[in-house]
């Protein structure tokens, strides 16, 4: 009996500590992905990717900063939206053959969320996000 109840004591430990690790949880289906995350840096690229993906970015400076991005798509759509004070908040919007690149000031000097939402599958895409 005692140690069914450490069992599942761990067990609710650990699913809350899982769940307090970031407020957008990814969920995709990809072939050929590479993944990069860093406190002031986070990379995607794939050969095709259907989904959602979430990165978390720490903003380290003692005022805000900026966030910049370079994005490219071979086919299909996606649209990117970035979280720094609790809103998530649109911030552009990819189409097939097209590269973008562009930054966008940050609101806070704490944790900065980028989410990738794709509507449909894409292909041969790339991400880059850099927090200066």
């Amino acid at each position: 009996m005692k140690k069914k109840s450490l069992l599942l004591a761990s067990a609710a430990m650990l699913a809350l500590s899982l769940g307090a690790c970031s407020s957008y949880i990814s969920s995709y289906a990809a072939t050929m992905m590479v993944t990069s995350e860093h406190s002031d840096t986070a990379s995607l690229s794939f050969w095709t990717f259907d989904g959602k993906k979430a990165f978390t970015l720490k903003n380290s400076a003692k005022t805000t900063g900026e966030v910049s991005y370079t994005a490219e798509l071979k086919s299909g759509n996606a649209t990117v939206y970035y979280d720094d004070n609790g809103t998530k908040t649109e911030w552009f919007t990819i189409g097939a053959g097209e590269k973008l690149s562009g930054s966008t000031e940050l609101d806070n000097s704490g944790k900065i969320y980028i989410i990738i939402e794709t509507d449909g599958k894409c292909e041969n895409g790339s991400f880059d996000f850099k927090l200066d």
